[in-house]
């Protein structure tokens, strides 16, 4: 976005943000400032590693109090089962699809596109864009993974502070000589990892209390993207102690960084109180994708995992605080999505994104406020390379067919229909018994994919395994 491009736009959504028609909700406590907004991003979580969701195992106090003091909603789900694509639609508020980011780890471009185009596209908003043009301080902090070359760099993408790394993954302890996109940067310039990194789930959060204190008298956005518990399994000794008596081994490494992760949004919580901007600020906890397929994670009861596009794969823990303007301790059973987040921080400031901007995300404070009794999505879609999902009411369709690039796309697995009230482990196949409605599914999802772009990049260098692979993992039976 050219110089004269970001300052029209700017321009653009102040005006839509003073003339848009802001809900009682957001309005409450006129005359105070706008209230801060944090979004705590977990990574490779699984959906059942938190107490709200059902862990056991585990304490996790921290995580589970913002549930019974905001809303848990227990359909919440992400627009990616992988890391790239699921934080491209969450960060824009729009299907990364509509603008090519529809698979993982950007490396290999696809024929038309260059190593140029291997990030999140520079002619899409983001939610830092937003909040900055509300008159927000905002900072993204941890895993970015929304590409690696200068023009993909938070700071170009609205946000005015950043402390993290560009990659995928990384140790948690100091590196001595990272790659580019290891290495932990304090906005443009690599840190001396040995003198100042000491666990990066710590170090993130020093980072976040440092910005909330800069900006305590000012409204504040952070985006706290904690690379744990993604791989590799490195946790604190301390926290391993408190967990010796999990098994095996992994699952022990994964509960313990876990733990660390529940104690760092303590932190947070702590720090808000300290400075007295609990109730003025929305707290969102979720994570980006299902837990990986390995012991080490759950995502009991749902089935599948990472990389998947059964429940387990994109249903996510999902949370919404904000003590005094929403309500506590509430359940929320309807769909929602990470593309709503962008419009619900946006009008939490008061504003509404520009009409231009086509955002497929909606505004969830009403709905979750209870003064609005619909549902807040009619339906919802999934794509990733071969396999596709809509959701509708309770139904489900899961086809799997052709990549996007070849010209037909033919079915490689019979199509799969499912009623997620009737069948929530997702076991049984009723496509035969409702020919219409796997048809009428099947014609909306093909009707959305006209709206969307080329892939801009292969899976990986491993692409052609990963195909394979999922019409593996999405065959019925198992």
């Amino acid at each position: 976005m050219t110089t004269l491009n970001r300052r029209a736009f700017l321009k653009s959504i102040g005006l839509a943000a003073a003339t848009a028609c802001v809900p009682r909700l957001a309005r409450a406590g006129a005359g105070s400032r706008k209230p801060n907004v944090i979004i705590i991003l977990s990574d490779d979580a699984g959906y059942a590693d938190f107490g709200v969701t059902g862990n056991k195992l585990v304490p996790t106090p921290h995580i589970d109090k913002l549930a019974h003091q905001g809303v848990l909603c227990t359909q919440g789900y992400v627009t990616g089962s992988t890391c790239t694509p699921s934080r491209m639609g969450l960060m824009t508020g729009r299907y990364q699809q509509r603008f090519g980011a529809e698979c993982n780890v950007p490396t290999i471009p696809t024929p038309g596109y260059t190593k140029e185009d291997l990030g999140c596209d520079t002619r899409e908003h983001t939610m830092g864009d937003a909040m900055k043009a509300q008159g927000y301080r905002t900072m993204a902090i941890g895993k970015w993974h929304l590409g690696e070359l200068p023009k993909y760099h938070p700071s170009q993408r609205g946000f005015d502070e950043f402390y993290g790394f560009l990659g995928g993954s990384r140790s948690y302890w100091p590196l001595k000589k990272p790659s580019r996109g290891h290495a932990i940067l304090r906005n443009h310039e690599p840190v001396d990892e040995e003198k100042e990194i000491r666990y990066l789930t710590d170090d993130f959060t020093d980072a976040a209390l440092d910005f909330i204190e800069r900006n305590r008298e000012e409204p504040f956005f952070i985006y706290l993207a904690y690379n744990a518990v993604h791989g590799p399994k490195h946790a604190k000794e301390e926290d391993i102690e408190q967990c010796s008596t999990i098994s095996p081994k992994n699952r022990r490494l994964v509960a313990a960084m876990t733990r660390s992760m529940d104690d760092n949004v303590g932190r947070v919580q702590a720090k808000l109180d300290a400075l007295d901007l609990t109730k003025n600020t929305l707290v969102v906890f979720l994570n980006d994708n299902g837990g990986p397929q390995d012991k080490a994670y759950s995502n009991w009861p749902l089935r599948g995992h990472k990389g998947s596009y059964w429940e387990g794969g994109v249903r996510v823990p999902f949370i919404l605080s904000w003590p005094g303007q929403l309500p506590k301790g509430k359940r929320f059973d309807h769909p929602v999505s990470a593309l709503d987040l962008l419009p619900t921080c946006v009008a939490a400031s008061g504003g509404k994104p520009p009409a231009d901007w086509h955002v497929d995300g909606v505004n969830l404070l009403p709905f979750l406020s209870g003064q609005r009794r619909d549902e807040p999505h009619k339906i919802l879609f999934w794509r990733f390379w071969r396999v596709a999902a809509v959701r509708q009411g309770p139904w489900k369709l899961l086809r799997v067919a052709q990549d996007p690039l070849q010209e037909k796309r033919d079915l490689i697995l019979p199509l799969v229909l499912m009623n997620l009230d009737d069948d929530p482990g997702e076991t049984r196949n009723v496509a035969q018994k409702h020919p219409k409605k796997t048809k009428e599914l099947l014609a909306k999802l093909q009707q959305w994919e006209q709206s969307l772009a080329q892939p801009r990049w292969y899976d990986g260098r491993d692409w052609k395994h990963w195909q394979e692979m999922q019409v593996k993992n999405h065959r019925m039976t198992r």
